[in-house]
């Protein structure tokens, strides 16, 4: 099998996944990935879409990550993942899409506007 590759973004994370036949070792950003994702909840977010597929020993996973936070890191490379494994074999595609993971979350930050000090935030009204 060659290498797959897909791309996953989220708020202002891109992530590269680059999927091929092994051990199911995943290193994101040359680091193990529970040394880079130290939360317990972020590493099983990571992994869920090899779980529902009952894959998790089957690939190797090898991440490029950049932007944003952790939150929004992982969660781009969930999105990555699924859509690497829906490359490998289209009948994945229904469970990952009833748990979710084969959709873009769109939200971003909203832009701050001038002559307010937030984006939507006023400063405090003054009647006289």
């Amino acid at each position: 099998m060659e290498v797959i590759n897909a791309l996953g973004r989220r708020k202002a994370s891109v992530s590269r996944v680059y999927l091929s036949q092994g051990s199911g070792k995943i290193t994101v950003n040359g680091k193990d990935y529970k040394e880079y994702f130290t939360q317990q909840h972020i590493q099983l977010a990571l992994v869920d879409p090899l779980k529902v597929i009952e894959a998790e020993t089957l690939y190797d996973l090898k991440v490029n990550v950049y932007g944003g936070g952790f939150k929004g890191q992982a969660e781009a490379t969930r999105l990555a993942i699924s859509r690497a494994l829906v490359k490998i074999n289209e009948e994945f595609r229904s469970p990952l899409k009833a748990k979710k993971y084969m959709t873009r979350d769109a939200r971003e930050v909203e832009r701050k506007k001038y002559g307010k000090p937030k984006a939507r935030k006023s400063f405090q009204f003054s009647k006289r």
